[in-house]
């Protein structure tokens, strides 16, 4: 019997067995599976340490082409963060671009900030593209991209609300790269950006590049105060007399000829007399402006690319204390300087166009009289005689460098080109011409494909200069050059029309000698390539200026130049601007890349294009036969030389003074914003003395200290980060909420909302109406609605002269203020604050909310919108806004008992028909009751002085007639007949 029974069970043991055997191996095999894959991942952490290198390491990869300097600038980048300030040319480019190829991965996030468009194409053209991810349009496309990884190229204004709104992983960001640091100051964006950044993030890294030390002279502790916002220690220098640029420079130096041209006799002249004016003028503002500080304002300083920059910087902040002289000869230096680089980069006709527009009565009457001078009279008389002979004939003449450039082209060059490859050599000359900017290229063009004298006759026809009798020999020159491009017009290809670039950016030189010339604008192109007709030149014939053997290539129409070397055997030259408007600065590297010259030749000077040419020698490492070999024609001892000479000092001076302000500098350890004790990050509340709060806040000390305790919030519209006052509230520790509002600008509680404007838009608010609309909306939501006025700090203003009854206000100040005493009158709520500056407007916000609620963001962003409010009581109600505003302005009628009125009123019909105790029971008030019923039902007369002036009026007008002033004669005679009574 116990067998049996034991049967069934020994069944059942086996059954169990059996599953825990299947159970074991199961588990084994999926403990064997993990192990397997742990050895991969193992093997695959391997791997990728073994293909982690070092600095040093990735410097000796056979793709990576540094220079020494470039080479030491991208190590000391990766050990340490800091700010590198290169010398123009010197291009910190390729650096940067080896920083961001060692980034490129999906496990880095890595912002760049403040490039510009040319910048930022050029980045990501050379980047691997599926590193590099494009900032999306939304805000949950933005958050996924952000996870992605990579490197992103993002607006300053994007980037500090994601950061605000916590739509970006800031501890995941690997890094900041920050582009043009000299334009950062302490209310920009991007420090902004930058300090939000350094709160979260205590591990990533900030780097920093400049290639303008001239902009870190300007202000005081310039470099430290950079260097502060930008949270970095270190300080790389890298001028072009450092040792390690000397060095890499040095043994690969082209070969350089300076050709000096004179100056034609007339040429020379004018410009000793406009130098004369300038010091006269220069001597008289100083001497009217004995208070001033008008160290700056030179006759070097006048003649340099940056004289406009310098003004400004020096009178900006004292321009509405100037005198009207002062400011005509502001005007008059900035309009000899534009006659100056006429006179010397313009053909004679161009620069006579422009100096005869200064010789009409128009402008004798608004200038400071400088044309009455002398030497005035000369430089008119010298400007015609440049293009007028002794008889009266139309005979211009040429440019003074003309001649030199076309016999480098057509002997010099063909010649020392047999020199080096021998007489039979077939290989054509490739030439660079580089001009300063669009129209000299423009120039330069057609005095090669047409001739001197063609040319200038075009320029006389386009500037309407009278021709009348022409030279007999320039007529025959004329004629000749348009017999020559007849004759090698079928020769050239038809051109393909060009992608006209979107409103050019034109720098300021071209800005001063274009003036009214913006229909000309289509015409002037930043690059041409030409090509000779015949490929040698006779070595017995004398060259002349005046016959064209040059066509046009057109396949630098599509920029395409490759393509035109490759069909076109013949010499080729090309003509190129220093900078374009496509690519900047960087154009012309990518011009020598392409084209590959053996000849440059620098029609005008420029300190970086030579600092580029240096180191693209320095690149190629050629023997000395087969190097670059360099022209420049420059006028010696002329504004030319000089103004290149005052470049390059200023900067050598911007070098050494930031070489010393290092070696003097104070560098906190905490100012990286890795510790704690970065104080300048924010300002904490929480360590607040409660003696402070209860000073402040006075008998409900225990309530105020702990909202004190709580971080203040300040809810900002996000079209107001167009601004700096955000990153200004955020530097005295409040926090700033982004939201989408329609009234006003900045909330700072449930009662205060202000609607800033700063000088340009209050005028333009107050003429279109849109500033009173707007406090109508304020007035209507919140209890103390405020108009802030801001003017900028570094250009103050007045709307009032000196003294009450001045002739400096104009008519349009004075409309101003009547619009604004008008603003006033209509909202007696609304109060006005004038701020000087952004900064005091962040302090003047924080003041005003000591010991208040804090606002609510919802409800400001549902404000003014279409859907229903809620009011207090919970009802769904909404009032028409014109009786509401009608209503607040009956007498006895005011914010505390308009609702009522306006839900037990019914309609105007209606109140008209209650009797004054009804209106007081609707009012909640007996005084309110009656003043709304006697402006309801009382006829009210003029007041006894109203009718006194009433009585004067009608005496006065019977002397213009019996039509007039009915009103007041009404009003008069009623008055008289209740004296009789």
């Amino acid at each position: 019997m116990s067998d049996q029974e034991l049967a069934p069970e020994s069944g059942i043991e086996v059954a169990e067995k059996e599953v825990t055997q299947q159970e074991e191996t199961a588990s084994t095999s999926a403990a064997a599976a993990a192990a397997a894959a742990a050895a991969a991942l193992e093997s695959q952490e391997d791997e990728e340490l073994a293909n982690l290198v070092t600095a040093e390491e990735y410097l000796m990869r056979k793709d990576v082409v540094l220079l020494e300097y470039e080479k030491q600038m991208f190590l000391d980048l990766v050990h340490t963060d800091g700010l590198l300030v290169c010398a123009k040319g010197l291009s910190y480019e390729r650096v940067l671009l080896n920083l961001l190829n060692v980034y490129s991965d999906a496990g880095n996030l890595l912002l760049v900030i403040n490039s510009s468009d040319i910048e930022e194409q050029y980045y990501k053209s050379k980047l691997e593209s599926k590193f590099v991810h494009e900032v999306a349009n939304t805000a949950q496309e933005r958050e996924r991209v952000y996870l992605e990884g990579g490197i992103q190229f993002i607006s300053t204004r994007i980037l500090v609300v994601d950061l605000l709104k916590q739509r970006i992983p800031i501890e995941l960001i690997t890094g900041v790269i920050v582009l043009r640091a000299h334009s950062i100051i302490e209310s920009c964006q991007e420090a902004f950006a930058l300090r939000l950044y350094r709160q979260r993030n205590k591990t990533g890294f900030i780097k920093a590049f400049s290639s303008s030390p001239e902009a870190f002279t300007i202000g005081y502790a310039h470099i430290e105060r950079t260097m502060r916002n930008l949270f970095l220690k270190h300080l790389y220098i890298w001028p072009r007399f450092h040792a390690t640029v000397r060095a890499a420079l040095q043994p690969w130096q082209t070969q350089t000829i300076e050709l000096h041209v004179p100056l034609s006799v007339h040429m020379s002249s004018i410009q000793t007399h406009i130098l004369d004016i300038m010091n006269f003028l220069v001597r008289e503002i100083k001497r009217i402006n004995r208070t001033v500080d008008m160290e700056a304002i030179t006759v070097e300083n006048c003649v340099t690319k940056k004289f406009h920059k310098i003004l400004q910087a020096q009178l900006d902040c004292i321009w509405h204390q100037l005198n009207s002289q002062t400011k005509l000869i502001v005007a008059d230096l900035k309009i000899l300087r534009s006659l100056m680089i006429s006179t010397m980069y313009q053909d004679a006709v161009s620069a006579y166009a422009l100096i005869k527009r200064y010789r009409g009565t128009e402008y004798a009457m608004s200038n400071s009289g400088w044309t009455l001078l002398d030497a005035a009279e000369q430089i008119f008389m010298l400007s015609k005689q440049r293009v007028y002979n002794g008889q009266n004939e139309f005979a211009p003449e040429h440019c003074p460098k003309w001649q030199p450039l076309n016999e480098l082209l057509t002997v010099d060059i063909p010649s020392d080109m047999r020199k080096r490859l021998g007489a039979n050599h077939l290989q054509a000359p490739k030439v660079l011409i580089l001009c300063q900017d669009a129209r000299t290229c423009y120039q330069l063009k057609q005095y090669l494909t047409q001739g001197g004298a063609r040319f200038l006759l075009q320029q006389a026809m386009h500037h309407e200069v009278h021709v009348g009798k022409l030279n007999e020999e320039f007529a025959r020159q004329s004629q000749a050059n348009a017999m020559a491009s007849n004759a090698a017009q079928p020769k050239s290809k038809p051109q393909q029309a060009a992608v006209a670039p979107e409103q050019p950016q034109l720098d300021e030189l071209t800005q001063l000698l274009l003036d009214n010339d913006a229909e000309q604008l289509q015409m002037f192109e930043e690059s041409y390539m030409l090509t000779m007709t015949q490929t040698q030149a006779p070595l017995k014939a004398e060259p002349n200026a005046n016959e064209s053997i040059f066509e046009i290539i057109p396949e630098l129409e599509q920029f395409d130049v490759s393509a035109a070397l490759q069909e076109q055997r013949q010499p080729c030259i090309c003509l190129q601007t220093f900078k374009t408007e496509r690519e900047g600065a960087l154009a012309l590297e990518h011009m020598l890349e392409q084209l590959q010259p053996q000849y440059v030749i620098m029609y005008n000077t420029n300190v970086t294009a030579i600092r580029q040419l240096e180191v693209y020698e320095a690149r190629c490492r050629r023997p000395p036969a087969e190097r670059l070999k360099i022209y420049f024609l420059i006028h010696a001892r002329t504004v030319e030389e000089q103004s290149y000479l005052t470049s390059l000092r200023r900067e050598k001076s911007a070098f050494e003074l930031i070489i010393d302000t290092k070696s003097k500098m104070v560098v906190p350890e905490y100012q990286d914003g890795k510790t704690d004790e970065a104080f300048v990050l924010f300002k904490s509340y929480d360590d607040e003395p409660a003696g402070n709060a209860q000073t402040r806040q006075g008998a409900n000390a225990g309530a105020a200290l702990t909202a004190a305790r709580i971080t203040p919030k300040i809810i900002v519209d996000m079209r107001e980060f167009r601004s700096d006052l955000p990153c200004l509230i955020h530097r005295r520790g409040l926090e700033v909420l982004p939201v989408t509002i329609t009234i006003g600008d900045y909330i700072l509680t449930p009662e205060i909302c202000v609607e800033r404007k700063s000088i340009s838009d209050l005028i333009g608010s107050l003429n279109s109406g849109r500033l009173y609309n707007q406090c109508v909306q304020m007035q209507r939501y919140y209890a103390k609605p405020i108009l802030l006025i801001e003017f900028d700090q570094n250009r103050p203003f007045h709307l009032q002269g000196k003294f009450m009854l001045s002739q400096q206000t104009t008519a349009t100040n004075a409309d101003i203020m009547q619009k604004l005493q008008l603003l006033t009158l209509h909202f007696p709520k609304l109060r006005l604050i004038w701020s000087p500056s952004p900064y005091a407007t962040a302090q003047l916000f924080e003041e005003l909310k000591l010991g208040k609620e804090e606002p609510d963001a919802q409800l400001a962003a549902s404000l003014g919108s279409e859907e229903a409010l809620t009011d207090a009581a919970g009802d769904q109600l909404q009032y028409n806004n014109a009786i509401h505003d009608f209503l607040l302005r009956l007498p006895g009628v005011h914010t505390r008992n308009v609702h009522g009125l306006l839900r037990r009123g019914g309609s105007l019909r209606q109140l008209l028909e209650r009797t004054q105790t009804e209106l007081a029971d609707l009012l909640q008030s007996t005084e309110s009751g009656k003043l709304l019923w006697d402006i309801l039902h009382v006829a009210h007369l003029p007041e006894k002085d109203e009718v006194a002036g009433s009585t004067a009026l009608l005496a006065a007008s019977k002397q213009f007639g019996h039509g007039a002033h009915n009103r007041f004669r009404k009003a008069a005679g009623e008055a008289k007949r209740g004296a009789r009574r």
